[in-house]
């Protein structure tokens, strides 16, 4: 799938729920269900900057696709992860560095997030466009 196909089937999730809460639960099973990173990766190396609570990040190139693995220590900060691995995940870095993140805005994630968490999120869609950058620089 491309990285618009993953994008409107996140928003079309979203918009089955009625209200915020019912949006926090999916987010909170979407974190439970993230694959568990390997403790190699728990470094402070790894972790990105400008989170509230701690979130680990690793990007590997497998053929030409970016695989990214990730966890954090909070509860709905592992699912907003594992919302953008979703999105993110085996794509090419070409096609990472050309998505635009307006789904994040369609879904009102950010504005029913706290600031805090909101900086986070930004944080995090700027390390896996870093990660992007770093990768096609190697292909």
């Amino acid at each position: 799938m491309t990285i618009k196909e993953i994008q409107e089937e996140i928003i079309d999730e979203f918009s089955m729920f009625e209200d915020w809460m019912e949006r926090y639960e999916y987010i909170i099973e979407l974190g439970k269900s993230l694959p568990i990173i390997d403790d190699e990766y728990k470094l402070d190396e790894n972790l990105i900057k400008g989170c509230q609570s701690k979130v680990w990040m690793h990007s590997e190139i497998d053929t030409d696709k970016i695989k990214f693995t990730a966890d954090s220590d909070a509860i709905l900060t592992k699912g907003i992860v594992a919302l953008l691995l979703r999105v993110y995940s085996d794509q090419t870095p070409k096609a990472i560095l050309e998505a635009d993140t307006n789904f994040i805005d369609e879904i009102g994630l950010k504005e029913h997030l706290s600031p805090t968490r909101a900086n986070g999120l930004v944080s995090m869609v700027k390390q896996i466009k870093m990660y992007a950058i770093a990768q096609q620089a190697r292909i």
